[in-house]
């Protein structure tokens, strides 16, 4: 059974108080994903997908010695395409993505990958999360992005009790200056890493623990297992 979210939010205070515990714990918070420019980025954050970072980077030098450019890319063979990303998993689908988002950008942008929001999400392979860590990262944008690191480490804060990404990043906006909001979700992603992992949170290196909500349903769930286990012999 996994452990439950807290029912109740925070009150505000308590929300910017754990937010500044977060950005006090890492400061040098960026993304994980090498990149050179907005497109490589882009690419890199399509391949992400249930697949992490550490392996994406593995891959995109070899992708991108091939396929440098746009251009380059799209006009790939999938078959080659496919046969490099193979290890980030949904390979065949991806290299769908990437192929024909490179095509839109150097057929409808010259080459460049737009800055706005809705161009983005047009884009093949590009959601609202994606879209998010391109325009935070590559343009500096005031955009937060939703995962599952984030959608998880917000709930156990109790920064929301929203049922789908959309609403944990409306919640979540609302608690964030708009100057440190294309950091704050890489807060809660090296937290979540870190310390508030899944399934079961390290709450006695955590940072937020003296505020968070999560602590004592941790603690709890902890002392019902171990009572089980006991009972089990």
């Amino acid at each position: 059974m996994p452990i439950p979210f807290p029912s109740k939010k925070v009150t505000r205070e308590v929300a910017r108080r754990e937010l500044s515990a977060l950005e006090a714990a890492y400061p040098h918070a960026v993304t994980a994903l090498e990149y050179d420019s907005p497109f490589r980025l882009l690419v890199a954050v399509i391949l992400s997908a249930q697949c992490t970072d550490a392996r994406v980077n593995l891959t995109t030098p070899h992708l991108f010695a091939a396929y440098p450019t746009p251009r380059a890319l799209a006009d790939a063979p999938l078959e080659d395409v496919e046969r490099i990303i193979k290890s980030c998993g949904f390979f065949r689908m991806k290299a769908k993505n990437i192929t024909a988002a490179a095509r839109a950008i150097a057929d409808e942008y010259g080459g460049e990958v737009p800055g706005d929001r809705e161009k983005l999400e047009a884009l093949p392979g590009v959601g609202r999360k994606t879209a998010s860590v391109v325009l935070s990262v590559a343009f500096e944008d005031a955009a937060f992005a939703v995962d599952t690191h984030v959608f998880r480490v917000a709930h156990r804060l109790g920064l929301t009790l929203g049922k789908t990404p959309r609403q944990v990043e409306d919640d979540v906006v609302k608690l964030v200056a708009p100057e440190k909001l294309r950091f704050a979700h890489h807060w809660l992603i090296l937290h979540g890493r870190e310390v508030c992992k899944a399934p079961v949170p390290l709450c006695g290196r955590c940072p937020v623990n003296e505020f968070c909500p999560s602590a004592p349903i941790v603690a709890r769930f902890l002392r019902a297992r171990t009572k089980t286990k006991k009972a089990r012999g």
